[in-house]
């Protein structure tokens, strides 16, 4: 039975939002729950601008006034300006169970639709969530085509396609090191032809996982050009589309065991938890801008411009950046 007006228990919004962020961080990563305090904390704000000191008075149109005032006032992309009032809805539905607002107020919730291509456009895998996989695999599957692929793309932020290219003598485990080669003309090459060609230092674990991978995992077969890729198949080379199964596959909370509410179970259909190669790559550049590695540094490894990754890769929270700012502030 709806909520009436009636039964509903006075609270603040500033309350509201802490007992929110308290159950939040009961089931999920912090990196989830500071998401939702920086999605909250413009209705917070919005609330104290509408003088709404008790959240039994909102109603409809107070979320419809704040919707547009959060788009007026932030001049917010489509697919951030739907975050955000998902997270609202989320958060509305939770202030229902606990009558602080009617329990069917989180319908009237508006949440801007977008394509599946805007979404896809800026799905970012987290770094808690990055840790939880590399975590699984280095306990159950350690070395395996699916450990070496997802910790190459994960510490590198390597696009498919440069994975796909490589062989076994682009890895250099005692330098600690892999060269990215723009080969064309023998079936790989890479988005920014030669000007994508580099040298990328890895970590010694990840030499070590690599050369693990070589020796005891690795289907020992040549691509058509006779080279001897990285990443096999039985017909030689893992295409592209196969790596990106393995990407789908590792990267579902499922393959994990953790809940996973939309899978169907369907071993030949691709979760709707899993994420693409694309989110790998700009996860892995958000968490190294993020531990302040200079753009420069990023730039270069990533093989991304400073104007591209600016627009498409960063997705520090507007919380993180000026933190960032900051700390290098205080040192001048």
């Amino acid at each position: 039975m709806d909520t009436d007006q009636t039964d509903l228990e006075p609270i603040e919004p500033s309350t509201a939002q802490e007992l929110y962020l308290d159950h939040k961080a009961s089931e999920y990563a912090e990196e989830t729950v500071q998401a939702h305090r920086y999605r909250t904390n413009h209705f917070v704000e919005w609330c104290g601008i509408e003088d709404i000191d008790n959240l039994n008075d909102l109603t409809g149109r107070s979320i419809q006034r704040y919707r547009l005032w959060r788009q007026e006032t932030g001049d917010l992309a489509k697919i951030t300006l739907n975050q955000q009032m998902s997270t609202i809805r989320v958060f509305l539905k939770w202030a229902g169970s606990i009558e602080a607002v009617p329990a069917n107020l989180y319908d009237k919730v508006m949440v801007p639709r977008v394509t599946p291509e805007q979404e896809r456009r800026d799905e970012t895998l987290s770094s808690d969530a990055a840790s939880d996989i590399l975590d699984h695999l280095s306990t159950f599957h350690y070395a395996s085509l699916d450990h070496a692929l997802f910790a190459l793309l994960w510490e590198t932020g390597m696009r498919l396609g440069g994975a796909n290219s490589l062989d076994v003598g682009d890895v250099h485990v005692e330098e600690e090191a892999i060269e990215v080669v723009h080969r064309p003309e023998q079936g790989t090459r890479l988005k920014n032809g030669l000007n994508g060609q580099r040298p990328v230092a890895i970590t010694a674990t990840l030499a070590r996982l690599l050369d693990r991978y070589i020796e005891n995992t690795r289907r020992d077969l040549p691509d058509e050009y006779g080279r001897k890729p990285l990443f096999t198949s039985r017909q030689g080379r893992l295409s592209k589309a196969g790596l990106r199964r393995h990407v789908y596959r590792v990267t579902a909370p499922c393959f994990r065991s953790e809940p996973c509410p939309d899978c169907t179970g369907d071993a030949d259909a691709k979760c709707p938890e899993a994420v693409s190669p694309h989110a790998i790559r700009r996860g892995s550049i958000t968490h190294a801008l993020t531990e302040d590695v200079p753009v420069e540094v990023v730039s270069d490894r990533m093989n991304v411009t400073r104007d591209v990754l600016d627009r498409h890769y960063d997705k520090r929270s507007e919380e993180v950046k000026p933190e960032q700012r900051r700390g290098y502030l205080e040192n001048l």
